[in-house]
């Protein structure tokens, strides 16, 4: 194996590991904030990537000039899901547990068949781009422009993630992760905190989706196999944790291009699934778990 190739292995690695982390960091704060495993978060990220795909086709416009409208339209999607449902099941008395996960599984099954519904099976695609189908390269490693692109925007993303602590939200949302309900006696108001929480991480998968939809296909089964990676993810890092989503991202990416790289493509996730049994042996609450 050349230098080249080395280089380009861990140049694919990082970028994909950086979306991956995008994706897993809507799931990780929701998960921190109310102790709730989305599973219609790969549904969420489909809904991203058609909307770029539609919007696209109808305006021509690139998605990169997409992506406020798109991240504002999934912020408020995911305000309206907590509003109407996860909010509800929040106020069940019995088998709280159960229904948040049903609530959430029955969510997932309803916007896959509707997508289904609407647009059918057939795989879709970005047609007009400024980035598509282009590359850089620097000596022998060469460089995908829309995963490049990709990468750099889910990178400033997740540090604007990280940076809401330092602010007065942010100081709100961790008062409220770490007592729900003594909150209430200093004027922080849960619901509306509960609400923005489901809003941002909707917004941090509805980036991702929109950069994902300039280079790969879109169907209504897209989002289950970047949801599985990103409660690999959540897990691998630390429920909980935006560090241990970034990190844990990275990881990935790094161990499925290897992984692609040694055995055939195809068994491109058998590493991520190794190195996620290793690290939960050694230290089952993940790298940066705080449970």
């Amino acid at each position: 194996m050349t230098l080249d190739t080395v280089l380009q292995v861990a140049l694919s690695g990082l970028l994909m590991g950086l979306i991956y982390a995008l994706v897993a960091a809507g799931l990780s704060l929701i998960f921190g904030l109310m102790d709730i495993v989305n599973f219609a978060h790969g549904e969420l990220l489909m809904l991203a990537m058609y909307a770029t795909v539609l919007l696209n086709a109808a305006t021509g416009l690139d998605p990169l000039l997409q992506l406020p409208v798109v991240a504002v339209g999934m912020f408020v999607l995911g305000v309206l899901i907590y509003r109407c449902l996860i909010g509800r099941a929040l106020g069940v008395q019995f088998n709280r547990g159960m229904v948040q996960i049903f609530v959430t599984f029955g969510l997932a099954i309803f916007i896959r068949g509707a997508a289904q519904l609407a647009f059918g099976g057939d795989f879709r695609s970005v047609n007009v781009s400024w980035l598509g189908n282009k590359t850089v390269h620097f000596g022998g490693v060469y460089v995908p422009l829309p995963q490049l692109a990709a990468s750099l925007v889910c990178l400033v993303a997740f540090a604007a993630l990280l940076g809401i602590s330092r602010t007065e939200f942010g100081r709100a949302l961790e008062a409220t992760r770490e007592d729900r309900d003594a909150v209430a006696l200093i004027g922080i108001d849960r619901d509306r905190i509960f609400a923005l929480g489901w809003g941002l991480g909707a917004a941090a998968v509805g980036i991702a989706g929109t950069m994902l939809a300039t280079f790969y296909y879109v169907s209504p089964t897209v989002g289950a196999n970047f949801a599985l990676i990103a409660y690999v993810t959540v897990a691998l890092g630390g429920f909980g944790s935006m560090t241990g989503a970034l990190v844990a991202g990275v990881l990935i990416g790094e161990v499925e291009a290897v992984t692609a790289q040694v055995l055939e493509p195809s068994l491109k996730q058998v590493g991520m699934f190794a190195i996620y049994l290793v690290v939960l042996m050694v230290r089952p609450r993940g790298l940066f778990g705080k449970i």
